[in-house]
């Protein structure tokens, strides 16, 4: 990740009032940088949606548990009531180390999702599932972003599916399983289970991508059946779940693929309704030119302390 986010601040913690019923904060790793205090208020947030969402129910595993480091290696998309500034849904995306290529890489893992019953199909989808990616991409000068997802919900297969490159598994024409596919997988599956709620007991398929018995390592009311799972209006990713995952066992899919720049575009044309696009145009090119642009002017001084990004002395 690149430190520079705006002036005076090494890591990204944006506010944005692109719907019209909610306001967005991104946070970018807040276990490395807020107070403890606030630290505690953020998960106390994501806490809330959670009750308000599974009810008498709950969640042993992420960062809802708020284990410093999960928090550490986060980034959350919260988005709060614009009226009354209750947290109503959340993402939280999970940064995974891996060694692709003899090189270490950071996949980008979707993460857990809940939205508030009474803010639901309230056109919040776009801001949750492919903000942060975009916004994390700009930072990263454009450079492709590796990114993992793990669910047994057709829906979201189909999401993912369209909205990101070279996904697999997917059952769309042309989709293939590469050695960097298979790399990010066993890797993840080995060193990153407890991001998503895996237990150590679960099986991984490496042909078709299928994690088995996979509601043992804390997500256990998260499991749903075939027939509750909400459906894709693609009949391909429906029958896709319904004929490879096992739902009274427990199964998952394990997708892996990248956010590039045909994604980005295709995120902004497709998915970012036309009146919020305007304000989330300037976000991401304030964050461009700061990625970009102010490194190149640093270069150019390099006698001058720069605090963070060149710390010596003149």
């Amino acid at each position: 990740m690149l430190p520079f986010t705006r002036l005076g601040a090494r890591y990204l913690d944006l506010q944005l009032s692109t719907h019209e019923r909610v306001v967005i904060r991104i946070v970018e790793r807040p276990a490395r940088w807020m107070t403890r205090e606030a630290l505690h208020q953020l998960v106390g947030d994501l806490q809330s949606v959670v009750a308000a969402t599974l009810e008498q129910a709950s969640l042993a595993y992420g960062v809802v548990t708020g284990d410093r480091g999960r928090l550490e290696n986060a980034i959350l998309t919260v988005l709060y009531d614009r009226n009354t500034r209750r947290p109503v849904a959340f993402n939280a995306l999970s940064i995974l180390p891996v060694q692709l290529g003899g090189k270490e890489e950071e996949v980008l893992h979707l993460g857990l999702v809940m939205v508030d019953p009474g803010f639901r199909s309230q056109g919040l989808s776009w801001t949750l599932y492919g903000l942060t990616c975009l916004l994390t991409f700009v930072r990263q000068q454009l450079r492709p972003i590796w990114i993992s997802n793990v669910t047994q919900v057709p829906a979201i297969v189909g999401m993912v599916s369209e909205s990101l490159a070279d996904v697999f598994p997917s059952p769309r024409p042309g989709t293939r399983r590469s050695y960097a596919h298979l790399t990010i997988a066993r890797q993840i599956m080995k060193r990153h289970r407890s991001a998503f709620g895996v237990g150590p007991e679960a099986g991984f398929d490496p042909e078709r991508f299928v994690i088995t018995d996979s509601y043992t390592g804390g997500s256990d009311n998260l499991k749903k059946t075939f027939a509750t799972a909400p459906k894709h209006r693609d009949q391909l990713y429906n029958e896709m779940c319904r004929t490879q995952l096992d739902y009274d066992r427990g199964d998952d899919f394990l997708q892996i693929g990248r956010f590039n720049i045909t994604a980005a575009r295709n995120y902004l044309l497709r998915s970012v309704p036309r009146r919020s696009l305007p304000a989330l145009l300037y976000r991401v090119a304030f964050l461009f030119l700061g990625s970009a642009l102010v490194p190149v002017l640093h270069w150019f001084t390099p006698s001058k302390p720069m605090g963070d990004l060149r710390p010596w002395r003149a």
